[in-house]
């Protein structure tokens, strides 16, 4: 086969494909562990379960992103294809616990309109230092409307506020070098 036909033919497969750079996968899969930190389950009281990791994925997710929006073009980019490396891995998790095609594709969906709500009011808060809506928004999807969490009183928007800020500080090249360098 020549040249020319091996260039077509990994176009032709890998068409509606996104390309994730090893950037957006390191700063995943720093994500997932920050995500992963036993605060979240021990001390706040998000539910260790499917839908509780993957709103506490989707939190720190969403202060990386808002952090590489004001790191030019390539945070941009960068942003786009950790979102991207995100409902892959979304989709390959689905399918490892048994969901079909049919339904792995409305399911991601669904998570990624989610996602992009959450992202709304997440930043929304954050960027209005507005205390009261990122405890609204945590209270509605992070604690999934458990009404015996506050999270005011908790400490989880006063942590919340803390990791933004952290993230914010990180220095732009590094972030867009793929580290995630949090304490």
């Amino acid at each position: 086969m020549n040249e020319k036909s091996q260039g077509w033919l990994a176009t032709l497969f890998s068409w509606g494909k996104k390309r994730q750079t090893s950037e957006s996968e390191k700063l995943y899969a720093a994500a997932i562990e920050v995500a992963r930190r036993p605060v979240f389950y021990k001390d706040f009281g998000v539910q260790d379960s499917v839908d509780g990791r993957f709103d506490a994925l989707s939190l720190v997710v969403i202060l990386v992103m808002r952090r590489l929006k004001n790191c030019g073009d390539a945070g941009k980019e960068i942003s786009q294809q950790l979102f991207d490396s995100m409902f892959a891995d979304m989709d390959l998790s689905l399918r490892e616990m048994g969901a079909g095609d049919i339904g792995v594709s409305k399911r991601v969906r669904v998570m990624a309109e989610a996602f992009m709500g959450r992202l709304e009011a997440y930043v929304t808060a954050l960027d209005n230092d507005d205390r009261t809506a990122l405890a609204e928004a945590l209270q509605r999807n992070l604690f999934r409307d458990d009404k015996a969490i506050d999270p005011l009183t908790n400490g989880a928007v006063d942590y919340v506020f803390a990791l933004a800020k952290e993230i914010t500080n990180l220095e732009a090249d590094s972030l867009l070098a793929g580290h995630l360098d949090l304490s």
